[in-house]
């Protein structure tokens, strides 16, 4: 698959290495001359120029790819990079990140962006996660709001221990999906019980949300 990363700060360049790592041909789109740096992921193509601008990205044959990674500390960057790939060159799937929360919203289809990812959004989830028993944790959005990965974790002396999936009275708009229990990671049937501890992740639409945390006894 090819991948062009805009951006080749600190985080561009973490997941150029990753992508290469994983056999993808990567290429890194970045301005600043202070940033660009061939040797740090030899692997990857490397372009200096400016991701917003049409003449620059048609240059660098962003036509070819088929993903695109606005991965800039700078929103609006990342908002003309996402628009640009998805509107000028129809790259299949674009993944924007979001510096600030309060521009999440801006991220959407309509600016061409598939999947927005949040860092400020996700390092909080994960502290949530880390530290909450008994809650509702949202840990990714997906399909622009549409629904969202939620976790659970049950108190060691919850009353659900030994209930079946099954007779879980679910929300109609939440599937649970895996059961992190110690070091194993279980895909759950209608047999499978559930024990104290356990960490539960739900793909969930956003309203349900309070209906999970009530089907679970909290």
């Amino acid at each position: 698959m090819r991948i062009a990363i805009a951006g080749a700060g600190a985080v561009g360049r973490s997941i150029a290495q990753e992508l290469v790592a994983d056999g993808h041909q990567v290429m890194l789109i970045e301005r600043d001359r202070a940033h660009f740096e061939p040797h740090t992921v030899e692997q990857a193509e490397w372009v200096q120029a400016d991701a917003c601008e049409l003449s620059s990205l048609e240059d660098a044959g962003l036509q070819l790819c088929d993903v695109v990674i606005a991965a800039t500390g700078d929103d609006k960057v990342n908002l003309v990079v996402s628009l640009l790939a998805k509107t000028e060159f129809a790259v299949r799937r674009v993944v924007a990140r979001i510096n600030v929360p309060s521009n999440e919203w801006l991220f959407t289809k309509a600016w061409g962006v598939d999947v927005a990812v949040s860092t400020p959004r996700i390092l909080s989830a994960l502290v949530e996660e880390a530290v909450t028993v008994g809650d509702v944790v949202r840990l990714v959005t997906l399909q622009q709001g549409q629904a969202n990965l939620v976790e659970i974790t049950l108190t060691e002396d919850t009353p659900l221990a030994g209930t079946p999936v099954r007779d879980l009275a679910l929300p109609r708009d939440a599937a649970l999906v895996t059961i992190l229990r110690g070091g194993r990671v279980i895909v759950p049937t209608p047999d499978d019980a559930l024990e104290g501890g356990d960490e539960l992740l739900f793909v969930a639409a956003q309203d349900v949300e309070r209906e999970i945390r009530t089907a679970l006894g909290y």
